[in-house]
């Protein structure tokens, strides 16, 4: 059953600080709405591949003729691209200062260290290299923008607006220049100035997005009152977001309005999300203490920017990119500890779990952040083969603090991961007893509590927690498919179960475990040439699955395209790793579909089973 069963499938996004598994999980982390997001990382990733700087690493080595230095500067160089295209950021820093070295003058290497460095975190190293490159190549703005960071950390305010008065308009750079610029005019007492420079950025669609930066640059400047409106501007148009809450809250209280404040965090609790900055503030709040400023610095503030922009390019998979911003975010404002978990979580999605727990563990034990990088170590012992010490490591963590939601929920995932399916339940039922259950956000504690329920032989359990999960997210496709998927698998509600996969598929359309899904499902309702259709189309996206090139031999013996079936078989036997679908396939390459021993998961439905009403409170 391919289409509910694979890790892909599971690997799901949950809402903010209950995710844990790797790269799909950043959305714990943003400190921006996902609204304010999509239409920022649209502008700026046309601007990126509108000035040929997509994936600033360039992941491809470059040509041959293109290097003029020796052969060891090019084994360096290319050394250090395959490095930088795994984020293994010390390697690459270090191979293309080896090249570097070399070919000081040589602006394509120059340029790939100077971009190795930065995401490295070396962010002076990365200045020096930048000046270099500059008058090599004057024209190279992200090199500008390290610089006007370098100088408004140390409060050279004119010489970053210097800097970036020399940025285009229409670039991926001078957009966040433009925003950066703004945070210097800030920083030189020129509030009226930084408020009214981002009027000329505003119109392409970043209104959003810049609203919350003229809340904070007001609140840095003394201007609480304008800050306050700003705030109150962006809070309205989401009030579900971390960050918006945290600044409103604060600026609110601030100003003495604390039960105003408390309502907005109540509001934003009572959707079933957290965060534990957010919860500290509404502490202070509740004892009447003022609770600071959200940015109590102009670096801190324009940290914010480099924050948001570089989260964004990591939702589109732009590592390289995302990697360089998070830096500056982090040199700008050191005691974020939101920006070190991001970045952790961007070498986790690579893979570099070893450099990801190095950034957990330097997060103070004091930060309030502290708790979660503890759980994502342990999440990273297993991920590096050590399940047993992670999932003691976790036990103790929900031992000594059992409200640890985002160490209740990894936990679960490890537990269904090692197949201990009972415990998974278990285990997702504390996490829902501590939430309420009753949430938006709830509906993927009961996806994966019925994952678990249904694989240890309890459906009745199971289709009750996926039908609450779908009373709480009507669309989410992931539960459509696993639910629907069941019910045709077990000959129930077949009219609504083909329904809601065909949904799943109009929500996913591009998820090849749920097109096979659909494809499956009309071959066992025993319409073959659609599902031959469906399954082509999943093979296609998901070639190297064992089970789906075995699901689509089935459906082309099923139409007479023996040789096609037989083709499918050996690829499928071919790719099996685990021996399941080698064993199944064997018999069919012997004697064809139906020499092979019936099974009650392939065989076509004829008739609807009536199923008897289910609960769903």
């Amino acid at each position: 059953m391919t289409g509910k069963s694979s890790p892909y499938v599971l690997s799901l996004c949950r809402p903010p600080l209950r995710r844990s598994r790797k790269i799909a999980n950043l959305s714990a982390l943003i400190r921006k709405p996902l609204p304010e997001i999509e239409p920022l990382v649209n502008i700026l990733l046309r601007l990126v591949a509108a000035s040929g700087l997509a994936g600033l690493a360039l992941a491809a080595p470059a040509a041959a003729e293109d290097l003029l230095a020796p052969q060891t500067v090019t084994g360096s160089y290319l050394a250090g691209q395959q490095a930088m295209s795994e984020l293994r950021t010390p390697e690459a820093a270090q191979f293309f200062r080896a090249a570097a070295a070399e070919e000081w003058d040589n602006p394509l290497v120059l340029g790939r260290a100077f971009i190795a460095y930065a995401a490295d975190g070396r962010i002076e190293e990365a200045a020096d290299a930048a000046r270099h490159l500059l008058a090599l190549t004057p024209n190279n703005e992200m090199a500008r923008i390290v610089l006007a960071a370098e100088a408004l950390k140390q409060r050279r305010y004119d010489a970053a607006v210097r800097d970036l008065d020399q940025l285009g308009s229409d670039s991926f750079e001078g957009i966040t220049g433009a925003i950066l610029k703004a945070w210097a005019l800030t920083g030189s007492g020129r509030i009226d100035d930084a408020l009214a420079s981002l009027d000329k950025i505003a119109d392409g669609g970043l209104e959003e997005f810049l609203v919350f930066h003229r809340a904070i640059m007001a609140d840095v400047a003394g201007r609480s009152s304008d800050a306050i409106q700003y705030i109150t501007e962006a809070h309205d148009a989401d009030p579900y977001t971390a960050d918006i809450v945290e600044a409103y809250a604060r600026m609110l209280g601030n100003a003495g309005q604390f039960d105003q404040a408390i309502d907005a965090i109540v509001q934003f609790e009572a959707q079933g999300l957290n965060h534990p900055v957010v919860t500290e503030v509404k502490e202070a709040l509740a004892n009447k203490q003022r609770p600071g400023l959200y940015a109590d610095s102009v670096q801190a503030g324009a940290a914010e920017m480099f924050h948001s922009v570089g989260v964004a390019f990591a939702r589109e998979g732009s590592n390289d990119v995302s990697m360089v911003l998070l830096r500056l975010a982090a040199y700008l404002n050191p005691r974020n500890d939101t920006v070190a978990l991001v970045i952790g979580q961007l070498y986790d999605g690579a893979g570099q779990h070893v450099l990801a727990n190095a950034v957990y563990d330097a997060i103070p034990t004091t930060s309030p952040m502290k708790a979660m990088a503890i759980v994502r170590v342990a999440d990273n012992l297993d991920a590096l083969g050590d399940r047993p010490q992670a999932l003691r490591r976790l036990n103790n963590i929900v031992t000594t603090n059992p409200t640890d939601i985002d160490a209740i929920s990894v936990l679960g995932d490890l537990y269904r991961t090692d197949k201990q399916y009972q415990s998974a339940a278990d285990t997702y039922t504390k996490a829902l007893a501590l939430t309420g259950g009753a949430s938006p956000g709830d509906w993927r504690f009961y996806y994966v509590r019925g994952i678990s329920y249904e694989r240890s032989d309890q459906f009745p359990l199971a289709e009750k927690d996926f039908l609450k999960a779908l009373e709480l997210n009507p669309n989410q496709p992931q539960v459509l498919n696993y639910l629907g998927y069941s019910w045709v698998d077990k000959g129930m509600n077949l009219t609504r179960a083909l329904d809601m996969i065909q949904k799943a598929v109009d929500g996913s359309p591009n998820d090849g475990y749920i097109i096979d899904s659909l494809g499956w499902a009309y071959y066992r309702l025993g319409r073959y040439d659609d599902a031959v259709v469906e399954l082509e189309r999943a093979a296609i996206l998901r070639s190297t699955d064992p089970e789906i090139n075995d699901h689509l031999g089935d459906a082309y013996w099923r139409v007479g395209r023996h040789l096609e079936a037989r083709f499918q078989w050996n690829v499928a036997s071919s790719l099996d790793t685990e021996g399941n679908v080698k064993k199944r396939v064997a018999p069919k390459l012997a004697g064809g579909l139906d020499a092979a021993p019936p099974s009650e998961d392939s065989a076509p439905i004829q008739e609807e089973t009536p199923a008897a009403p289910v609960a769903v409170n």
